[in-house]
């Protein structure tokens, strides 16, 4: 099971962690204000008071060991630079920081972050998705519930036929489209790459490198495998 460390429990951080925390991801929420920690204990699996800036106590708690650390302190850039600084340095697989202005957004690049997520262009809900699913390449939410999203092949469905899968009876979701990468050859025998967009067939196969086109209710789509 992935983990994720979300740092900062403002209104963007618990919308990832208890989002995380709902589709099943272990979270561990940290914030220096003992009063957020007690509004989120709950719903995730750790909750702990800490300066994420300080290595001994970002040890004590494991943190260096997560896959994904979240750094989402609004108030405080110094204090997120820094999460950001030890994360790289404690070789966290993605950093992704949190940047309230384009100025900040640079600088979390140049320190290293592998991602970072301007509140405007993405709110913690969608970053959440993300997150929980990593073969969750993109979504349209429909309203009352529904989804509409984009996923990369999962290796449980690769090399089967959708008759074989049977994704409606065993997920009540629908896949209305498949996209793939084809090579196509030209007039002048030169090949290319070309990405197609097609309606499957029941006897169509999964490939390891197709996009999947599902909908369906959010819960359904959420128990669809996620590797």
């Amino acid at each position: 099971m992935r983990k994720v460390a979300v740092v900062g429990l403002g209104r963007f951080g618990m919308a990832v962690a208890r989002q995380l925390a709902a589709a099943n991801v272990q979270v561990v929420a940290v914030d220096t204000d003992r009063e957020l920690i007690e509004d989120i204990k709950d719903d995730v699996s750790l909750a702990v008071v800490l300066d994420s800036t300080d290595e001994i106590a970002f040890r004590s708690q494991d943190l260096h060991k997560v896959d994904v650390l979240v750094v989402a302190i609004g108030e405080n850039f110094e204090a997120a630079l820094l999460t950001a600084v030890l994360g790289r340095k404690l070789n966290i697989p993605q950093v992704i920081c949190r940047a309230s202005t384009s100025v900040h957004a640079k600088i979390f690049r140049q320190v290293g972050a592998t991602e970072v997520i301007q509140p405007e262009t993405e709110t913690g809900h969608q970053l959440a998705r993300r997150l929980a699913n990593p073969f969750l390449e993109d979504f349209f939410d429909l309203g009352e519930g529904f989804t509409l999203i984009e996923l990369k092949s999962p290796s449980a469905f690769r090399g089967k036929t959708l008759r074989d899968l049977n994704l409606r009876a065993r997920y009540n979701v629908n896949l209305v489209a498949i996209r793939r990468t084809v090579m196509v050859s030209s007039a002048d025998g030169e090949t290319t790459r070309k990405e197609s967009l097609a309606v499957p067939q029941p006897d169509a196969v999964i490939e390891a490198e197709d996009t999947l086109v599902l909908i369906g209710a959010n819960e359904d789509l959420a128990r669809l495998p996620k590797e």
